[in-house]
C-alpha cells in the first residue's frame, strides 16, 4: 500500500516515485541489449539537442544562479552551477567524445575452455539502474546519464535544490535524444520534484536501484553513505596535496602549484595543501606564494611559513582538514619525505596526491607509499578527471578500494557475468 513520506520539507506518495523507479528498471532491460550504433546515435542526439536547446538550458540556469545568489551559495557552488554558451557546447563535445569509446558491454575479460570440455567466459555487463545524487552540478546531470546509457544502464538522478531548473531541461533533452531513435525516455528519471523525501528513498530502492553514486561535498557523500541501503559506490572530496621536496625545480614547483590551485579552484581535484622540505622552503616559497598571492589565493601557513612570508594567515589542522573548494589553501614546511608521508596519511582523502622531485627514489617512494586514486609525479593535480584520462567524461571520481578506484568511466559502470557453453555436460 502506498504511504506518505514523513520528510518535513517534502511530503510525498513513494508510490509515485516508485513508478518511475520501476519504469527505469523496465527501461534498463532494453538498454541491456541495445546495439552499440544504437546507443551511439542516442548520444549523438543529445549533443545536437543540447545545441539546440542552449538558450533554453542557459534561461533556466540563471534562474538557478539568481536564486543561489539569493540563498547564499558560495563561489565554487556557483561557478559549478554555472552553464553558458560555451560550457554547454564543450558539453556537447564531451558527448561526442563518448561516441568513440569503445562500448564495454559484452567485452571478454577471460575465457578459456575447462578440462571437462565445459566453456567459461567472464563477459561484462550493464548494472542495471543507476542512481546518482549530486548538486550545484548540472553537467553532471549530462556525464553521469550519457555514460550510463553508453554502459547500457538506465539513471534515476537527484540533482539537488540548486540545480533544479536547469536539470528539468536536460532531463527533457536526454528523453527527447533517446526517444528520437527509438530507446524508452524512461530510461532517464528525476526525483528531483521530491526533494530530499526523493533523495532518502531513493537511497533505500533496493528492488529497482542496483547501485548508487553520490557527488558532492563531504557532507553530502557522508549522508548518502550512512543512509543508503542500495549499494554505495563512494566518490570522497578532495583534500589534495602536493608535496615539493629539496630537490624540486623552482620553475615548476610556481607553475604546477599555481596550476593545481587557481585554474579551476572550486573541483575536487584542485590542491588544497602544499608542503614544502625545510631544506627547499627558503628557496622555492616566496615565488611560489607571489604567484599564488597574485592570483588573489588566500594563504593559511605554520609557523615556518610565517618566519619566511608573515603576511600569511595562521593555519590549524581544521585548515588542513578542508576541502576549501576557492582560492584558499594550506601551506607548511615538513623537515623531510616521511613527515610529508606522514602529514598526507593524516589529512588525505585519498582522492589526489602529487610530489614534485628531481629525485628518482623519492618518486617511486612517493608513488608506493600514498594511498590515493591518483599519485603523481611532476604533474598538476587537475589531471585526475575522466576527460583528461581518455574516458570522454565520468561519473565520479571513485576514492574507495572496491569494485572500481579513480575516475569513473564506461567500464566501471560495468558489472559481469559468467557465460558457461557445455554439449551435454555433467559433473563427474
Amino acid at each position: 500500500m502506498a504511504h506518505t513520506s514523513s520528510d518535513p520539507d517534502t511530503a510525498v506518495d513513494t508510490a509515485v516515485i516508485d513508478e518511475r523507479l520501476a519504469a527505469a528498471k523496465e527501461a534498463s532491460y532494453r538498454l541491456a541489449t541495445a546495439p552499440t550504433a544504437l546507443k551511439d546515435a542516442a548520444l549523438q542526439a543529445v549533443a545536437r539537442v543540447l545545441r539546440e536547446r542552449t538558450a533554453e538550458i542557459v534561461a533556466a540556469n540563471a534562474v538557478d544562479l539568481e536564486e543561489g545568489r539569493a540563498n547564499d551559495l558560495g563561489s565554487g557552488l556557483l561557478d559549478r552551477l554555472a552553464l553558458d554558451d560555451r560550457r554547454i557546447d564543450a558539453l556537447a563535445d564531451a558527448v561526442l567524445e563518448v561516441v568513440q569509446l569503445e562500448d564495454p558491454v559484452g567485452e571478454t575479460v577471460t575465457g578459456r575452455s575447462l578440462p571437462s570440455g565445459v566453456r567459461i567466459d567472464q563477459v561484462r555487463v550493464p548494472l542495471g539502474v543507476v542512481g546518482a545524487i549530486y548538486e550545484a552540478r548540472p553537467n553532471v546531470t549530462i556525464d553521469i546519464a550519457v555514460l550510463a546509457l553508453k554502459s547500457g544502464n538506465a539513471v534515476v538522478l537527484r540533482g539537488g535544490t540548486a540545480a533544479q531548473h536547469t536539470n528539468e531541461v536536460l532531463v527533457d533533452v536526454l528523453r527527447e535524444a533517446l526517444e528520437s531513435v527509438g530507446l524508452p525516455g524512461a530510461s532517464v528519471q528525476s526525483v528531483d520534484d521530491f526533494g530530499r523525501a526523493g533523495a532518502r528513498h531513493l537511497m533505500q530502492a533496493r528492488d529497482y536501484v542496483d547501485v548508487l553514486i553520490p557527488r558532492g561535498s563531504a557532507g553530502l557523500i557522508q549522508a548518502v553513505v550512512d543512509e543508503a541501503k542500495v549499494p554505495v559506490i563512494e566518490t570522497g572530496a578532495g583534500v589534495v596535496h602536493m608535496f615539493l621536496d629539496e630537490s624540486a625545480r623552482a620553475d615548476w614547483a610556481v607553475e604546477l602549484v599555481h596550476n593545481a590551485k587557481v585554474q579551476r579552484p572550486s573541483v575536487c581535484n584542485a590542491l588544497e595543501t602544499l608542503l614544502v622540505h625545510r631544506a627547499a622552503a627558503e628557496r622555492l616559497l616566496p615565488t611560489v606564494l607571489d604567484r599564488l598571492e597574485a592570483s588573489g589565493v588566500v594563504v593559511h601557513g605554520d609557523e615556518r611559513v610565517r618566519a619566511i612570508r608573515p603576511d600569511v594567515l595562521p593555519v590549524s589542522d581544521a585548515d588542513f582538514a578542508t576541502e576549501h573548494m576557492s582560492l584558499e589553501m594550506s601551506v607548511a614546511v615538513v623537515d623531510s619525505l616521511d613527515d610529508a608521508l606522514r602529514h598526507i596519511r593524516r589529512f588525505s582523502t585519498k582522492h589526489t596526491e602529487s610530489i614534485v622531485t628531481n629525485d628518482l627514489g623519492n618518486a617511486e617512494r612517493f608513488l608506493n607509499e600514498v594511498d590515493a586514486a591518483a599519485v603523481m609525479v611532476n604533474a598538476s593535480t587537475r589531471f585526475t578527471d575522466g576527460g583528461e584520462f581518455g574516458f570522454g567524461a565520468e561519473v565520479g571520481i571513485s576514492t574507495q578500494k572496491l569494485h572500481a578506484r579513480g575516475p569513473m568511466g564506461l567500464p566501471e559502470l560495468t558489472s559481469t557475468k559468467w557465460i558457461v557453453r557445455g554439449a551435454g555436460h555433467v559433473r563427474a
